[in-house]
């Protein structure tokens, strides 16, 4: 059973172990390669897929492209678009991932994130209030692409301040088998107890940076190359360094990463984009939707896919969103960086 009334007392729900939980919280970094079963993460890529396919074929029909590479498959139909027309393949991208890359709000991706074996786990971690991030993301890596090589950050970087000390899990989930040669992740365990790091503006594609000389020296030893097979799930805090590699394989390393963090944590389950800004600024990363994921106290705040659904194009279609500049820290510069949507 998936979804928000999965019971996490179902004797099929693996358990952490507290091994594993005190990993965790001493490295910052937990991988386990059998989060779920390969085929369950089949219905979500079905779902993209089949978004792409229907893009492509509009492209295809106007004559943007010479074939529509119906042929291809998940791993491969992309990668063969920007091939021959990388400026339709960044409007497919941008049609799928939505604004700011998290604005997929179908059945399947729901499903995902509030997956019982998931939110299993996440209740080791942070307890049985959970709230569920908007920072989600979708993302395709396609083969000797710049767009898809992340610099070395923390997930905190892009966060208010006032969120630094709290515990924002970020859950990496590959759709296809993560390798060396399809742009992995490199991660740096045991830094996150040292805090936030200088960041600077002017990364790759636009990303957040933390320049080489700044990361801790004596924990550059611990990088890990994080490959995962499709089914397994990268946790990591949100004080964690982390970056992202080169694809240099011809298919598309597709991934989602996904954000939990405890009731207790700032966030704007409550509010609407027609609130006050203070109010959807209470989050830690505003002003995108926070959403009830699981909770044992008061059930019938569950968030359901409807619901998820409508606060998702709340989010996305709000003229205020879109013309408002949202305070989140300074980074490299004299007067305070904003978020333009």
């Amino acid at each position: 059973m998936i979804g928000p009334d999965a019971s996490s007392s179902e004797p099929s729900l693996n358990k952490l172990s507290p091994d594993q939980v005190r990993q965790f919280y001493e490295s910052g970094l937990l991988i386990i390669d059998d989060v779920f079963d390969p085929e369950d993460l089949d219905p979500l890529i079905g779902e993209i897929d089949e978004q792409v396919r229907t893009a492509v074929r509009g492209y295809y029909e106007n004559g943007d492209l010479s074939s529509d590479y119906a042929g291809e498959g998940f791993h491969t139909q992309l990668a063969r678009i920007f091939e021959e027309s990388s400026e339709v393949g960044k409007a497919i991208i941008a049609q799928i991932e939505g604004r700011g890359g998290g604005g997929q709000h179908g059945i399947e991706m729901f499903r995902m994130i509030t997956h019982a074996k998931l939110v299993r786990y996440l209740e080791d971690l942070i307890g049985e209030e959970i709230v569920g991030s908007s920072v989600f993301r979708l993302r395709p890596k396609l083969p000797n692409n710049n767009r898809g090589i992340v610099p070395w950050h923390q997930d905190s970087g892009y966060f208010k301040p006032k969120c630094d000390r709290e515990m924002i899990i970020t859950c990496w989930i590959p759709l296809v088998d993560a390798t060396v040669e399809n742009g992995c992740m490199r991660i740096m365990p045991n830094a996150h107890r040292e805090g936030i790091i200088e960041h600077h503006k002017g990364g790759n594609a636009g990303f957040l940076v933390i320049y080489e000389e700044d990361l801790p020296e004596e924990r550059k030893r611990d990088i890990v190359t994080a490959e995962v097979p499709k089914g397994g799930v990268v946790f990591m805090t949100n004080l964690t360094p982390h970056c992202s590699t080169p694809n240099f394989s011809n298919g598309v390393r597709w991934s989602v990463d996904l954000r939990y963090q405890s009731g207790e944590v700032p966030n704007n389950v409550d509010y609407l984009p027609e609130e006050a800004d203070h109010d959807l600024n209470v989050a830690c990363y505003p002003p995108e939707a926070d959403f009830v994921v699981r909770s044992k106290s008061h059930p019938e705040k569950e968030t359901t896919h409807e619901q998820f659904k409508q606060r998702r194009e709340a989010f996305d279609s709000s003229e205020t969103i879109r013309t408002k500049a949202y305070p989140v820290r300074v980074w490299s510069q004299a007067e305070q960086d904003k978020i333009h949507l």
